[in-house]
């Protein structure tokens, strides 16, 4: 009998369907097909000037061109740690930073580090596509707890409390969240917090969407609503969404020493220092305003009402106000089993996949599906995109979506 090729851990890993779907949809685009991509999660905007300026400078530095130490530029840490106290009121030191290939990389370093075989990670769903992956990679076990529309997609300690184990180990926690929008509150924060830290759990809070809440909506640290948590808490974070730089590949970990020190020496081995001119363009970014953030958001919040209006306005669709972040999260389970009409004759999607790959097929409308995320019945919709390309999107799918029968 022959040996499999590839490795069952790494035959059992899912493809990323939000690259998946981003893919699919660029590669009918670079076909000249006229493919509108609600998929990735990638803001629209080029990276603010002084940022791409800072790494032209850097890549013309012979000291740039050379290895640097594995867990980031020392005055990137020192930068980030300050830029943590400065948004998330949590005071660490450089020594707890570590610098890594993306917030991807941070996600992955974290939970190679803290689970062993067999233990528990509670995971708030709908999630994002990679946790349970990146999880399951380290050996350990994702434990889903899903929150519908009807509570904001927001678990509550109830929840969490059914589904400890004495195998669990840590509390994945992500507000706001990719893939739903939604924020927690501070009060909500600071009880999920204390109750993780009674339990004696790790909290994993993911705060890259910090800077993105709309209608006065407060972003709330878990790690500093809650120090009963003590040094059980990392962060993961990074510029891409902040400041537009999705492609430059720049995230951090932030966590107690001895943890930060066996992820790096982890990453010693994995790819060694994040690229030295991607760093100094983030020390640009976390170092300098805020403004184009700013900017951004108010084109967001533009068209995360208008994403809105618009999907409620099709009969079936639910689509509650994200509060965070720039997705929307439809609840389109009274659209399953319904008939649609097609070029080819009619079908009839009995799932949120099968419902996106007809939306793609029909109306060139990409669209991630509810299977992504946890369970199936729902679409993720970013509305990261341009105003213009939203509004002919939204438009397609209410014509489409509204002849099912």
């Amino acid at each position: 009998m022959s040996a499999a090729r590839v490795s069952q851990r790494i035959s059992a890993i899912a493809e990323s369907a939000t690259l998946a779907v981003d893919a699919k949809a660029k590669a009918l685009k670079a076909a000249g097909r006229p493919v509108i991509g609600f998929g990735a999660g990638e803001p629209d905007f080029p990276t603010p000037d002084y940022i791409v300026q800072a790494a032209i400078d850097a890549a013309s530095q012979p000291k740039y061109h050379r290895y640097s130490p594995a867990g980031g530029l020392p005055e990137l840490k020192k930068a980030i740690a300050e830029k943590t106290l400065r948004d998330s009121g949590y005071a660490v030191d450089p020594s707890q930073v570590l610098v890594t290939n993306g917030g991807k990389q941070a996600v992955y370093n974290t939970f190679a580090t803290l689970v062993d075989p067999g233990d528990e990670v509670i995971v708030p769903t709908p999630f994002w596509t990679t946790y349970p992956e990146a999880i399951r990679l380290a050996g350990g076990v994702p434990v889903e707890v899903f929150a519908g529309p009807e509570q904001d997609y927001l678990v509550t300690v109830e929840q969490l409390e059914a589904a400890v184990t004495d195998r669990t180990k840590i509390l994945l926690f992500v507000s706001p969240s990719n893939p739903t929008g939604s924020v927690y509150s501070p009060e909500q924060v600071a009880e999920i917090g204390k109750w993780a830290a009674a339990k004696g759990l790790w909290v994993v809070t993911d705060e890259i969407y910090e800077h993105l809440t709309y209608d006065g909506v407060p972003f709330t640290s878990i790690a500093t609503a809650a120090p009963e948590l003590g040094d059980k808490v990392v962060i993961l974070n990074g510029v891409a969404k902040t400041y537009a730089m999705t492609g430059w590949r720049v995230g951090w970990m932030i966590g107690p020493a001895d943890v930060i020190k066996a992820a790096t020496n982890l990453q010693s081995h994995a790819t060694s220092n994040v690229s030295n001119i991607m760093q100094i363009a983030a020390l640009a970014a976390v170092s300098g305003p805020l403004t184009a953030v700013d900017e951004m958001k108010v084109a967001f919040d533009r068209r995360r009402k208008a994403i809105v209006a618009g999907l409620n306005a099709i009969e079936g669709v639910e689509c509650p106000t994200p509060k965070g972040a720039f997705y929307v999260y439809a609840d389109v389970r009274a659209l399953l089993g319904k008939e649609f009409p097609t070029a080819s004759g009619t079908a009839t999607p009995q799932t949120s996949a099968e419902l996106a790959s007809l939306i793609l097929d029909e109306v060139e409308v990409a669209v991630v599906p509810g299977e992504a995320f946890g369970p199936s019945g729902y679409l993720r919709l970013s509305y990261a995109l341009g105003d213009e390309d939203l509004a002919t999107g939204v438009q397609r799918l209410q014509d489409f979506l509204g002849k099912a029968q």
